[in-house]
């Protein structure tokens, strides 16, 4: 029993999960998913009634269940590693979700890893419900086909990060910033994807989420699948000081996609105008199946060539600081859609991201806007004390023991 407000660390999770390591017929099924926590299970059980997503009674109907209301993210952040060095594992990716096809040998111990479909954030709660109650319908699917083939398995539902973090508000005003930034880079704190050439690295590539959209429909994340779990081929890649290719070939991401390669073009050539090298990323290209090739011309994404390469947002949307325009008909089927990506194909000491030059400039939209606000402000400011200026008195007052005054039109 876990007392309200405990969270299970890394090491205590490993001795809670000690009995699944133990027992006789070792079979573990890791359902993984972006983001999740104890909260959304009854938020959108009670806030939209008959529409529970929750339909599985796996829970009920297991011999033996533990729920953990809150684990330390790098607990789960780790947590498959953390598996695969614990024991003599078998490791199945479960991509495309019909562990019919898989044929797991019972003798053996597996351990099989389905990557659930991401929670698409910045959308309403009914979209959000539509994700939980989809990766519902996997998880029954999954363990109903296991039940089927009489293989006894146990099953971990987690995510790699919280879908609701609950902040202090009996902290003053200063520590609340800190504990926001605090909190916010460890919710993003895996590695890099880098690519290495002997013993030096010579691409580094992140992305806080990293994921497309196929002809306004499919929805593909490869946040995970990149940076956590690695089931990805950078074999492909290519290094020189003049030109570098990030590839990036994913296997069946997606049902009805049986392979998807991403290309990241990069080159390094020395400006005359300002007497140094800059590196810049010329294009990003698709590749569908080996067939389906989209390539889109990129906009605003150069560093000068000791630098990395950062900016907040990079897709195919308008809004974005650093565009991918389309350059063929088939990347108009696409979109793309990069947060917090930081890049670097060039001049890598150490392994590690150099300083980097953003894209984002100094006069951002919110400087901008206070400076013309505060122009007018400061106008009207003038325009006023002038007015106020120019307001005179009577020079000559009429005396009541006197003739009338008399003040001529022309004065």
């Amino acid at each position: 029993a876990m007392h309200e407000g405990h969270v299970v660390s890394a090491q205590e999770l490993m001795v809670l999960l000690q009995p699944v390591f133990t027992q006789n017929s070792r079979n573990l099924v890791l359902f993984l998913q972006d983001r999740l926590s104890i909260d959304d299970f009854t938020y959108f059980t009670e806030s939209y009634g008959n529409k529970n997503p929750f339909q599985n009674e796996i829970l009920q109907s297991s011999p033996s269940s533990l729920v953990l209301p809150a684990v330390d993210c790098k607990a789960t952040r780790y947590l498959l590693s953390v598996l695969q060095e614990s024991g003599d594992w078998k490791l199945t990716n479960a991509t495309n979700l019909n562990v019919s096809l898989l044929e797991l040998d019972a003798s053996k111990p597996n351990l099989l890893v389905v990557q659930l479909q991401p929670l698409a954030s910045g959308l309403k709660d009914i979209s959000t419900l539509e994700a939980i109650a989809e990766n519902d319908k996997i998880i029954g699917s999954v363990t109903m086909d296991l039940q089927e083939q009489g293989i006894p398995f146990s099953v971990i539902y987690t995510a790699v990060r919280p879908s609701r973090i609950s902040r202090r508000t009996d902290v003053v005003a200063e520590l609340r910033r800190q504990l926001m930034a605090a909190e916010e880079e460890d919710s993003l704190s895996y590695p890099p994807l880098n690519v290495t050439t002997g013993n030096s690295t010579c691409i580094l590539f992140y992305a806080s989420n990293f994921s497309l959209k196929a002809n306004s429909s499919v929805f593909i994340d490869l946040t995970n699948a990149t940076f956590l779990t690695q089931n990805v081929d950078i074999s492909a890649s290519e290094c020189s000081d003049s030109n570098t290719t990030l590839s990036l070939k994913y296997t069946k991401p997606v049902n009805g996609i049986g392979s998807l390669e991403i290309r990241f073009l990069m080159t390094n050539k020395f400006y005359e105008g300002s007497a140094r090298e800059w590196s810049t990323l010329d294009s990003v290209e698709i590749v569908q199946d080996g067939e389906k090739f989209a390539k889109f011309n990129v906009s605003a994404i150069s560093a000068p060539a000791e630098y990395s390469f950062h900016c907040q947002l990079v897709g195919t949307s308008n809004l974005y600081p650093a565009k991918l325009v389309p350059s063929n008909n088939e990347a108009k089927n696409w979109d793309v859609f990069i947060s917090r990506l930081q890049i670097q194909g060039f001049n890598i000491i150490n392994n590690q991201f150099s300083y980097a030059s953003d894209c984002t400039g100094f006069f951002t939209p919110g400087i901008w806007m206070g400076l013309v606000t505060s122009i007018i402000l400061l106008w009207i400011l003038t325009y006023g004390i002038h007015m106020i200026m120019q307001l005179t008195t009577n020079s000559r007052f009429d005396d009541p023991k006197g003739p009338a005054l008399s003040v001529p039109q022309t004065e």
